[in-house]
């Protein structure tokens, strides 16, 4: 996963060092040596990520975040505090300016890297809730913007085993509001989530008799926490332990001896990172249900995918896009043979396929009748012809019957294109994806073609 990387420090051998560290990782990377110069290349270049050194002269690292955090062109964008500073307030201190995460010099180069992919992530994601909220209000069917969320009665649960690291826990989170349940193993932990939501669960790396790492791996893929902030509490050997928690898709951590303010500072960073989520799913799931999907199928309709891929594309982001356009093959001789109603079924039944396969952050529209629009930020052309398949066997695979004990069966042709967002233009990319589509009718139908979109 690429991204945009801004490194600022006033000490030019330092941001040589994390550029050179970070381009062998093939992220694109840019450099900035004060405070102000930090903030007007953000606004401009739109990092996904910002490393921010503490110890500046004019402005230091606090005020810049404070800044930046401040200013609704850049709030978004994650940022971690580098610094030779060690102590726990001054790493409250940035957690409090905003930062979303501070390291300590001299770098740990794993914990870096496993900070970065973590954050981008979720950057990405919010990033595509953001560009959703745009073209809702664009359209007239927004919400007004959201303010910072109260954390207070959220929902905490504290997976430890050891009763007095738990009331530790516990009581820090009680001061902000956040309701804490407890789990001590993992039959716990699944009977807790499924009897009630939660924002965050807060994870000890040190359960005895139970794998953490595999109980981590769990939470992300249970539909009912796959979503849930992962806060890890490790002891400081565990550094290994925690990176690999990183890679199954943890959030944060914190190293005892737990310090408070520090538990508190990242507990709430997540919690509010989880409520701006719910909030912003449930005011655009409601306002596009009204205005901007197809009835028939659920999906948005042609009106908001103009308007939602004309946002990605100038959204100033550099990444590749995706645009499938898929057609069911011979549709109009179910409706001749059977009748309109049997032929919506079994539109119903593609849609059903359809969605189950993509992702939560691709977007699929009924284009007009048969014909249906996938468009998919941030995929390579190879990850879009892999996508594709899956769509198209997911159709050959489905068992319709439009009349009892006699199967019919459905397929698909699609096209596909895929461009950098720079380089591309919605109509582009839809008359390209189009042309693929009519090679694949044209090939012999239930395949896929792509067309290049420059």
């Amino acid at each position: 996963m690429t991204a945009r990387i801004l490194i600022v420090d006033d000490v030019p051998a330092n941001t040589r060092l994390l550029e050179a560290k970070l381009g062998a990782e093939y992220y694109e990377v840019s450099s900035a040596h004060s405070g102000a110069d930090a903030i007007a290349i953000a606004q401009t270049w739109q990092p996904d990520l910002i490393l921010l050194d503490v110890m500046m002269p004019e402005m230091d690292g606090y005020e810049t975040c404070r800044h930046l955090k401040e200013d609704a062109r850049t709030q978004h964008i994650p940022v971690v505090m580098v610094t030779a500073l060690s102590d726990p307030e001054e790493r409250l201190r940035g957690l409090d300016a905003g930062a979303d995460d501070f390291l300590t010099k001299p770098v740990d180069y794993e914990t870096l890297l496993a900070r970065v992919k973590s954050l981008v992530r979720l950057k990405r994601l919010l990033d595509e809730w953001r560009v959703r909220g745009e073209t809702a209000r664009a359209l007239g069917v927004g919400v007004d913007s959201l303010g910072p969320p109260s954390i207070s009665g959220a929902r905490a649960l504290v997976v430890d085993d050891d009763a007095t690291n738990v009331q530790i826990m516990q009581d820090a989170l009680a001061r902000d509001g956040v309701i804490t349940g407890r789990a001590s193993s993992e039959a716990e932990v699944f009977q807790l989530t499924a009897a009630m939501s939660f924002d965050l669960i807060v994870l000890s790396l040190s359960l005895t008799g139970e794998d953490s790492l595999r109980l981590a791996s769990k939470l992300r893929a249970a539909d009912r926490t796959h979503d849930v902030p992962l806060l890890l509490v490790a002891e400081p050997e565990q550094k290994g332990r925690m990176l690999r928690g990183f890679d199954i898709g943890a959030n944060d951590w914190v190293v005892r001896p737990i310090d408070d303010n520090e538990l508190r500072a990242r507990a709430r960073n997540q919690i509010r990172r989880k409520i701006y989520q719910d909030r912003l799913r449930a005011d655009l799931g409601h306002a596009l249900e009204m205005a901007l999907t197809d009835p028939l199928t659920g999906f948005y309709n042609q009106r908001y995918l103009m308007r939602h891929l004309r946002a990605l594309v100038g959204a100033g982001q550099s990444q590749s896009i995706a645009v499938m356009m898929i057609d069911v093959d011979h549709f109009k001789s179910v409706n001749d043979r059977w009748g309109h109603p049997i032929g919506d079924q079994a539109l119903r039944s593609i849609a059903d396929a359809l969605r189950r396969r993509i992702r939560v952050f691709d977007s699929i529209a009924r284009y007009g009748g048969e014909e249906f629009a996938v468009v998919m930020p941030g995929t390579s052309p190879d990850d879009a012809l892999a996508a594709a398949e899956r769509l198209r066997l997911a159709i050959t695979e489905l068992r319709f019957f439009p009349e009892p004990n006699l199967a019919h069966p459905l397929t698909v042709s699609i096209g596909v294109t895929c461009c950098e967002t720079q380089d591309a233009t919605a109509e582009r990319l839809l008359r390209a994806a189009d042309m693929a589509l009519y090679q694949a009718k044209r090939a012999g139908r239930n395949r896929i073609e792509f067309a290049d979109a420059i």
